[in-house]
């Protein structure tokens, strides 16, 4: 049996285990005890994940850096900035229809092509097309508004006036 079958094979058997042999393999691959409170559907995952990441030798030192970013300006600022285009990969392409004319973006290291001029953020390509001031990673669906705030209330609203192309 190989390395995936057998990986595989202990993943499939985590939902047969009791909660307490779940807590027990938390603390063996974490090194800390669960939350008193947690899940039996977060033990399995939470397992899962880690069995997953020990058999792929982790994450990235790339992936690691960026994750301690992120954890300084939240813990210094209350928030994070982080954007949602940030972690698109080079070569990704984002298509967008607006009003009946598709619109695809190629997203390069540092900068995005469409209709073959290089644009530095995605939301002056959404500019662009809509002639108004769009966020670009929402227009181009990376992100979306929190769900109680006026923007979100305003799109379902054009949404389910058919007022907005999806």
């Amino acid at each position: 049996m190989s390395r995936d079958d057998q990986l595989a094979t202990e993943i499939e058997e985590l939902p047969a285990l009791d909660t307490a042999t779940l807590r027990e393999r938390w603390r063996a691959l974490f090194g800390l005890e669960p939350a008193p409170r947690i899940s039996r559907d977060l033990l399995i995952r939470g397992v899962a994940y880690r069995l997953q990441e020990e058999a792929d030798h982790g994450l990235s030192n790339r992936v690691l850096r960026r994750l301690a970013r992120v954890a300084k300006e939240l813990r210094e600022t209350g928030s994070m900035k982080e954007s949602a285009g940030a972690g698109i990969k080079p070569g990704t392409k984002l298509i967008r229809e607006w009003k009946g004319r598709v619109h695809e973006v190629i997203v390069l290291e540092d900068t995005y092509i469409w209709m073959g001029r290089p644009y530095r953020s995605l939301s002056q390509i959404a500019r662009a097309i809509t002639g108004t001031r769009w966020s670009g990673p929402r227009f181009f669906g990376l992100e979306t508004p929190p769900s109680g705030s006026v923007a979100a209330r305003d799109d379902a609203a054009m949404i389910s006036a058919g007022a907005v192309d999806v």
